[in-house]
């Protein structure tokens, strides 16, 4: 990814940037980039980073920790507002898919810019549809130059 090259990443991508885990060397290339996501993505960070404790793959106060480390990240917020919410609803019933997803590629949409998620699920649902070019898969991003710095 260059510098000024704008996304709106969902939170697949960025708990890449925190847990050492298959297509994190992918995430680290979004370095530079202008990145937005919804509010909504604090959130689900958190949940993500709660499961990973219940499962004792993390202590709760390294969970806590990379909750804290991942509200700096260089990642633009927008809060959600009735008509994003609403769209989020109309294209999570045309697509048969949970709204929590759609509210990124609502956002993305509104915003003009790419989604980058790594969720096959919600990329295999969007393939095929009006949407799939819209959405880019983490995956299908270039390798990262061995030693660069994480997030």
């Amino acid at each position: 990814m260059t510098a000024g090259e704008s996304f709106v990443v969902d939170t697949s991508v960025a708990i890449k940037w925190i847990i050492d885990e298959e297509g994190s060397d992918k995430a680290e290339l979004l370095q530079g980039a202008d990145m937005v996501t919804p509010a909504l993505f604090r959130i689900e960070a958190g949940n993500v980073l709660r499961t990973l404790a219940a499962k004792q793959i993390l202590a709760n106060d390294r969970a806590i920790d990379l909750f804290l480390f991942l509200q700096t990240a260089p990642v633009t917020i927008i809060d959600a507002d009735e008509i994003l919410e609403r769209r989020a609803l109309d294209l999570a019933l045309a697509l048969e898919h949970p709204i929590y997803d759609c509210v990124y590629l609502a956002l993305a949409e509104r915003i003009d810019r790419r989604l980058i998620t790594a969720d096959r699920r919600f990329i295999k649902t969007l393939s095929g549809t009006e949407h799939a070019a819209r959405v880019l898969a983490l995956e299908s991003l270039g390798s990262a130059t061995p030693g660069e710095a994480r997030l």
